[in-house]
Parts: C-alpha cells; structure tokens; sequence
C-alpha cells in the first residue's frame, strides 16, 4: 500500500507543481490496520494523514472554536493572499497585478477549493480523488492492478485490487497546528453535524506516534498490540467504541511498566484493560490521552495548551443520558 502511495504522491508532486492548489506532504500511516492491532486482520482499511501547505502566495489562519454539547474541537481554515512581488520568480502576485494580468495564470486557491475566504472539506476531497484518477494511469501498477474510486464524501477513499486481494485506502488529509502532532483534519463525528468549512481537531497522528515511541521502548516479545487487538474484537457489535479501548491501553502502557506486557503477562493484562473499563462505566468518566495528561512522551508534540487543558471525558454521554449508562453497566457486565 505505502509503495503504491508514495508513487502516487510522487506524480502528484509533478501534476501540481506550477498549480495554486495545496501542497501535499508524504503521507503518515495511522490508524489499527498500519498500528498493528486491526481487530480483523482479513477485513481493514489502509488509512493514511495528508498533511498540506498553503501554496505560494497563499496563508492558512486556523480559526478554533467547540462544539459545547459534543466537546468536539475543530478549526475552520481561512484562507488568505500574501504578497509575493519581490519574492517569487516567475509568479505575478495575486494581490498586486489585475484580473486581465492574472488570467494567464493558474486560479488561486480561493477560487478553486474554498467556499468564501475558507478552505472546504468536501471541494478539497473532490480534488484529492480527481488528482488519484489522473496520477494512476502514469504508475506501472495500473497495468496489473485495478483502481475503483469509492464514493465522495469529506474523504477520499479508493480501492486497489490484486489478484484477489482487495486494498481499501482512505487519505485523511488536514492542517498542522502550532508545529505540533495534531492536526485538524476532514474526518467527522457520529450524531453532529459537520459543515463544509469545519476541519475537526484529529489525534491520529499523535497516537501513531506514541504506539511506534511504546515499539521501540517495549520487550521485542510485548503483546500490548494483541491486547487491544483482543479486546476491540470482543467488544464488537457493543455500545463501546474503539477508540475508547485504545485510549485505554494508552493509558495503561504509561501506568504499567513496558517490561509487564509481554507474552507471560498477556492474561495479567486483559484484566487490567476490562477494570480500567468497569472503573470508566461505573464512574462514567473516561480521560483523553492527550488532554491534561503530565504521562505524555515527549516524543509526541502538543500545542502549548495541552497539557494545561481541562481533561476531555470520552464518557460524557453517560453523565447526559441515565439510559445510556444503565445499557453501558449491562452490557459490561455481559462481556
């Protein structure tokens, strides 16, 4: 998958060199089917972070607010003209020559992927897809291998095909903020609507990071990857997200030490995850990992924030909704 990407990113470089269109960063590999813990290894999706750069003449200003009810954090992304007369060669500046001297030139991003003065999701997903399309019949893969483009969304999501094996592959794609490990990013969230211009806060990066710090810190015989990937499978078809298993384990890889998870602590350490899950249903509070959390490597870059921040509790709907916690307690204690 990464060698197919980096060959398309490659042909992207050359597509996009002289547009005003963003500029595209390699891709980072996130999420459990690269991290190593894919509840079912035969059915996953190859997930990668773009991140992107203003193009020449242009700046990014991230615009923050929240979603108070959903805590949800995001940015929108205002897009602004900078002066580029004295600095670019080969480049009329968008602010400073007329609309008959810049009709020769390519549009700036502002007429292509924005809606008003701001970056747009769903614009910028169109472009990704209609940029994999044009770049994929340049690679010699195509000749062996079959491209289907899913449908269009706030991602671009894709299909390659081998033989009989299937390669699904999602690009996130977002802005850094503060030179740090997060990001705001076109992924949404269940049960809130998300408009066009919203770029939700994403920690994918981050914690790709931190599980690759715990890999090179671990016993070579660790099982914390099993673990999760365990406990994620069991709790399939329940009320009790992924991600809230994962904030676990990370929470629980900083508290035990790393020389406890190996493959003679593998039952040891089940039965920590599922009391650290009790505890969280029961008390109806589950902290984000990188919210206000001093155990955070320093590996992993936060904006200056972090660290000072309010925790997040991923179990706030269980504060809200008294039913909701009374299905969460049984079927807890079902598992």
């Amino acid at each position: 998958v990464m060698e197919i990407l980096n060959k398309l990113f490659s042909v992207f470089g050359q597509l996009l060199s002289k547009s005003f269109y963003p500029v595209l960063q390699l891709p980072i590999e996130v999420d459990s089917a690269f991290e190593g813990w894919a509840p079912y290894e035969e059915d996953v999706t190859y997930r990668v972070f773009v991140p992107m750069l203003p193009p020449r003449g242009h700046i990014f200003y991230l615009e923050q607010g929240i979603v108070a009810e959903m805590q949800v954090r995001y940015c929108s992304i205002r897009v602004e003209l900078e002066c580029t007369c004295t600095e670019v060669e080969n480049m009329l500046c968008f602010l400073h020559h007329s609309e008959e001297e810049l009709r020769n030139q390519a549009p700036s991003l502002l007429r292509t992927l924005c809606t008003g003065s701001y970056l747009d999701v769903e614009k910028t997903a169109c472009w990704l897809q209609q940029l994999v399309k044009a770049s994929w019949v340049v690679l010699p893969e195509s000749a062996q291998c079959r491209l289907k483009i899913l449908p269009l969304g706030r991602s671009c999501k894709f299909q390659v095909k081998k033989r009989n094996k299937t390669f699904p592959i999602e690009l996130m794609f977002g802005v850094q903020r503060y030179k740090s490990d997060i990001f705001v990013s076109n992924h949404s969230t269940e049960g809130i609507f998300t408009p066009k211009t919203m770029w939700l806060e994403t920690y994918a990066v981050a914690e790709a990071k931190f599980l690759k710090y715990v890999a090179r810190e671990a016993p070579r015989d660790s099982f914390h990857l099993k673990c999760l990937q365990l406990c994620t499978r069991i709790l399939m078809g329940s009320s009790f997200s992924t991600y809230a298993l994962k904030t676990i384990v990370m929470h629980l890889l900083t508290s035990i030490p790393l020389s406890d998870w190996r493959r003679r602590d593998f039952l040891l350490r089940l039965l920590d995850i599922m009391q650290y899950l009790r505890q969280c249903v029961e008390e109806k509070c589950l902290n984000h990992f990188f919210f206000g959390n001093e155990n955070v490597p320093q590996e992993v870059i936060l904006p200056p924030n972090f660290q000072t921040a309010k925790s997040h509790n991923l179990f706030k709907d269980l504060v809200q909704d008294p039913a909701a916690h009374a299905e969460a307690l049984r079927e807890f204690t079902e598992l």
